[in-house]
């Protein structure tokens, strides 16, 4: 989620790592960091913001040295500031780190037991103190780094300076991207691509237990077992803005893609599968006061309206709580009623949507506890609500929203276990089976991309349709909503989402045989897909071009349906997850194979800061 960058070579490496940076600056502005090693002294020089604010700071007293480390960051733990930018420091050791430490609380208690003096809020900060630790008892850098990470429980991409050992940078990686650059005389390391091709095109892609030891002269690779080996460089050919986009060609793609490694960073640290409930850092609800919530309101716009509407059923099916999804723009223009046994959760992916921020304020001050489920830590909402649970589902830089609704949906997942459990509506093993399903999620969308090859032959037949209709039961109805969404969002073309029991009493009458019809119908919930098959069957009685969404194992709807994309069957509660998938991938190929801007659709911004 964060952009790393690390030089070692003849040149001064700040300017090296600030255009670095520059070109990683889509992964992180909350904060932008340099260390700089002379030889002998580390200089570090942070700033909050964007990236020009450290460029600033550079220009005005340039650190001197050969060698350094530079991150720019998105907020996971602690609020944007100085103090928690990196690189973190401590006697000497200076880190840049990307992933989530989640076991650092207990860490941090152990090392300020010994001693130790913590000056940020992040998690990152704890390998700092932790490699230090390790060197001060006589081990080299290689072994104090290995030291510290098997203390840690958690996901890194982990690179590391030091003082006491002024030659050389090492690099290690677990469950995050981690690349190395190769040069004459220069060698670089980097989270992704883009900060290294105006120096080198040749990489080497580090594996998960990989540490690699970089000097001006040759990069050293370790595995897991410490291991000395050999993985032969790749010659990248793409540009630097294909690189940003990872070699896709719009970020919309590259963000649908990115959804697998999204989704279990916002389950990371928080399913404890084996108490049967959920952690979420900072949360300050007592289970009296649970147990005292009559009713929550969720109040969203667009996008994170669906997602509410998904999260409705997750959230009384898992904890009984009666449950009203309102749209933000219209909650305050009303007199709502709101009591203080009210639990109002307001969504938002930048954390700064006007209408949503307005309608939590509203909610507030009429005595509703609040929470905001968001992308953006230190944004308005994670400052005006009692509680924030974050979904870390990274920069999404693509306007129309993706990664964003799939990980509100697990976050949403996760609340509505930790409400049942809280009020004593699931056992410890029927929250276990909950937790065990959620788990399976990266898995299962990672094989729901599979599907994108059928996805593209369905979008190259309809690419010139005018219309389109969405049709989903129970919680597929949100997703219906959100695949016309999406396709309206990108390619311009007229979709509505509707519940198919709505169906006869009006969208009927727009059937014909030049409207395709998209039919969401996996086979959980049992319920709505006997319905929704004979919501085909009325399409194809009226000359409808039926699309149907389905589980891969059924045969039934593989016979009515026109064109069949299929998704690995799930839990009921899972199944919106899960078909969200190849609607997304619709939207995106029509509008790509109608020529669209697909990341920039017109008249649409990516965070709607105004009435």
């Amino acid at each position: 989620m964060c952009g790393i960058v690390g030089y070692i070579g003849d040149k001064q490496s700040a300017p090296v790592l600030v255009s670095g940076l520059r070109r990683l600056e889509y992964r992180g502005y909350d904060s932008a960091g340099l260390a700089v090693l002379d030889g002998k002294k580390l200089s570090v020089v942070r700033a909050t913001g964007k990236l020009k604010n450290l460029e600033g700071r550079v220009a005005t007293d340039p650190p001197q040295g050969k060698i350094g480390i530079g991150h720019t960051r998105w907020a996971t733990h602690g609020r944007p500031s100085d103090e928690n930018a990196h690189p973190h420091t401590y006697e000497g050791v200076a880190v840049v780190h990307n992933g989530i430490i989640e076991n650092h609380l207990v860490l941090k208690e152990q090392l300020k037991a010994k001693g130790h003096a913590f000056s940020s809020e992040t998690d990152s900060e704890v390998f700092a103190h932790l490699i230090a630790a390790e060197m001060k008892a006589g081990k080299r850098l290689v072994d104090a780094v290995r030291g510290a990470i098997r203390q840690v429980k958690g996901t890194y991409a982990l690179v590391v300076v030091t003082e006491h050992e002024a030659d050389r940078i090492v690099a290690t990686k677990d469950s995050q991207p981690m690349v190395l650059g190769l040069s004459q005389a220069q060698n670089f390391v980097a989270s992704d691509i883009p900060a290294l091709l105006e120096h080198t095109r040749d990489v080497v892609f580090m594996e998960d237990g990989d540490l690699a030891v970089l000097t001006p002269e040759k990069v050293e690779i370790f595995d897991a077992a410490n291991k000395a080996v050999t993985r032969a460089p790749r010659r990248i050919d793409w540009t630097p803005t294909m690189a940003e986009k990872g070699g896709h060609r719009h970020f919309m793609h590259k963000e649908i893609f990115e959804q697998p490694r999204a989704v279990a960073d916002t389950l990371r640290g928080r399913v404890l599968r084996s108490e049967g409930t959920v952690h979420f850092e900072g949360w300050n609800f007592t289970p009296e006061q649970v147990q005292a919530f009559t009713k929550v309101t969720i109040l969203a716009c667009g996008t994170s309206y669906h997602s509410g509407m998904a999260g409705k059923w997750m959230i009384e099916s898992l904890s009984r709580i009666p449950v009203e999804v309102e749209l933000a723009s219209e909650f305050r223009y009303r007199d709502p009623i709101v009591e203080k046994t009210h639990l109002a959760i307001a969504i938002s992916q930048s954390g700064e949507t006007l209408d949503t921020l307005a309608a939590m304020k509203e909610a507030k001050a009429r005595g509703a506890a609040t929470m905001t489920l968001c992308n953006v830590i230190g944004s308005a909402m994670t400052r005006e609500a009692d509680l924030t649970v974050l979904t870390n589902a990274g920069p999404e830089i693509g306007v129309a929203s993706t990664k964003a609704f799939t990980t509100q949906l697990i976050g949403l997942y996760l609340l509505g276990v930790k409400l049942g459990r809280l009020r004593n509506h699931l056992t410890v093993q029927q929250a276990q089976e909950h937790l065990t399903h959620i788990t399976e999620v990266p898995k299962l969308v990672e094989e729901a991309l599979h599907s994108e090859a059928a996805v593209k032959k369905i979008a190259r037949t309809y690419v010139n349709a005018q219309d389109f209709l969405f049709l989903g039961r129970g919680p597929m109805h949100s997703v219906a909503m959100e695949g016309a969404l999406k396709l309206k969002e990108v390619s311009y073309i007229h979709a509505e989402g509707y519940a198919g029991g709505e169906m006869k009493h009006g969208p009927i009458a727009l059937i014909d045989e030049k409207l395709p019809v998209v039919v969401v119908a996996p086979k959980e919930p049992k319920v709505s897909y006997e319905k929704i098959a004979g919501n085909i069957e009325e399409v194809r009685a009226r000359g409808g071009q039926v699309i149907a969404v389905i589980d891969a194992d059924d045969k039934h709807l593989t016979q009515l349906a026109d064109h069949v994309i299929t998704i690995p069957p799930s839990s009921a509660l899972i199944a919106p997850i899960i078909a969200t998938i190849p609607l997304q991938l619709l939207a995106y190929h029509v509008a790509e194979m109608r020529g669209n801007d697909v990341d920039q659709p017109r008249n649409l911004a990516k965070s709607v800061t105004v009435e």
